[in-house]
């Protein structure tokens, strides 16, 4: 799935890797945790779909989810970033190292049925829980995009689980 729809993470300029390290700080996940789903929508609507805002600062390649709320049975959109495994993708719910674990982790438990969309191209998929080993190996691939994701793994210790999802074609 990942090389059906081009989705791939590039190594970053030095802009690019300054803002990465950034947020995966502690100040820095708080931070991009509570604005970036704002920025990352004004700068969807300023360049009508086509950037996003961690495509922007960080060059990492944003896709979206559509899950349905596990309470209130209504779809949900959330602007997430994926890691290209085992020719498939694998989504991390880390929530920037804070000790919540995200509301679409969370739905896709809940219900695994989702909407995944990646310039404008829309595929229905089925997102299963990954095996301890499966986790261990997106872990080890996203941190070869984003060190911030071991960070955050760090971070949240065993306060929480921290959910990993492969999504498979519907």
């Amino acid at each position: 799935m990942a090389a059906e729809l081009g989705y791939s993470h590039a190594t970053g300029n030095p802009l690019h890797r300054a803002v990465r390290w950034g947020a995966s700080t502690r100040a820095g996940g708080w931070v991009f945790s509570h604005v970036l789903r704002h920025l990352d929508d004004a700068v969807g609507r300023v360049t009508r779909g086509r950037r996003s805002a961690p495509g922007l600062l960080a060059g990492l390649e944003v896709l979206d989810v559509t899950t349905t709320g596990r309470r209130s049975g209504q779809r949900r959109t959330s602007h997430l970033i994926a890691a290209p495994y085992d020719g498939t993708l694998a989504l991390l719910g880390t929530n920037f190292g804070q000790a919540a674990t995200p509301a679409w982790a969370l739905n896709l438990e809940a219900d695994p049925r989702a909407t995944l969309t990646y310039r404008g191209v829309s595929r229905e998929v089925l997102a299963r829980p990954a095996t301890p080993a499966e986790t261990e190996e997106v872990f080890a691939l996203a941190a070869g995009f984003y060190p911030g994701y071991a960070r955050y793994r760090q971070r949240v210790g065993e306060r929480r689980r921290i959910r990993v999802f492969v999504l498979q074609p519907a």
